[in-house]
C-alpha cells in the first residue's frame, strides 16, 4: 500500500503537467498563446499588488519597531496566562493576522528556544495552522482586485483568527496537557 502511495505522489505532478497541454491541444485550444495571455495577466496582477505589499511591510515594521507589540503583549500576558495560554505565544496572536512569514519566523524561534516537543512549540505550531494572515489577505488580494469596502471581511477574518487561536490552545491542552 505504501509503495502505491509513493508511486502516485511521485507521478501526479508530471502526469498533470503533460496531460493538461495534451488535452488542450486535443480540444484545439492554442496552448502557447493561452499560456502567454495568462502570464501577461499574472504580471499585471503582481505589479498591482506591489504598493499594497510595501504598505503592509512598512506598517508591520513600524508596529514591531515602535514597541507597541511588546506593550500590548505585556498588558495581555497576566490575563491570558490565567486561562492557560503560555505568555510566549502571545506575540504570535498579534503577528499571525498580519504576516505569515513573520509569524513563521517567530514560531521557528520558539521551537529553537523551547524544543520541538515542548508544550509552547506545540501550541505555537497549532496556532500557525489554525489561523490565517487576515490583514495581509485583505490588503493584498482585496487591493489587487479593487475591493475597497472590506469591513465585514475584516470583522469575520479577525474573529476567526481569535477563535482559531483559542481553539488551538484548547486542543493542545486536551491532547498534550502540560508536558
Amino acid at each position: 500500500m505504501i509503495s502505491l502511495i509513493q508511486i502516485i505522489s511521485t507521478w501526479t505532478i508530471p502526469v498533470l503537467i503533460a496531460f493538461i497541454p495534451l488535452y488542450a491541444s486535443f480540444r484545439k485550444i492554442p496552448v502557447y498563446e493561452s499560456f502567454i495571455d495568462g502570464a501577461k495577466d499574472g504580471f499585471q496582477t503582481a505589479i498591482g499588488i506591489i504598493p499594497h505589499l510595501v504598505g503592509m511591510m512598512t506598517a508591520i515594521s513600524m508596529f514591531r519597531a515602535s514597541g507597541a507589540m511588546e506593550a500590548f503583549v505585556g498588558l495581555l500576558r497576566p490575563l491570558l496566562e490565567g486561562f492557560g495560554v503560555p505568555g510566549e505565544v502571545l506575540p504570535l496572536a498579534l503577528l499571525r493576522p498580519i504576516t505569515g512569514a513573520g509569524s513563521l519566523a517567530f514560531v521557528t524561534d520558539l521551537i529553537k528556544e523551547h524544543g520541538p516537543d515542548s508544550f509552547v512549540a506545540r501550541i505555537a505550531s497549532t496556532i500557525q495552522g489554525s489561523t490565517d494572515t487576515t490583514l495581509y489577505v485583505l490588503t493584498v488580494y482585496f487591493g489587487a482586485v479593487g475591493i475597497r469596502n472590506s469591513r465585514y471581511a475584516l470583522k469575520v477574518g479577525l474573529f476567526s483568527d481569535f477563535i482559531g487561536f483559542f481553539a488551538a490552545v484548547a486542543a493542545c491542552w486536551l491532547m498534550f496537557g502540560l508536558v
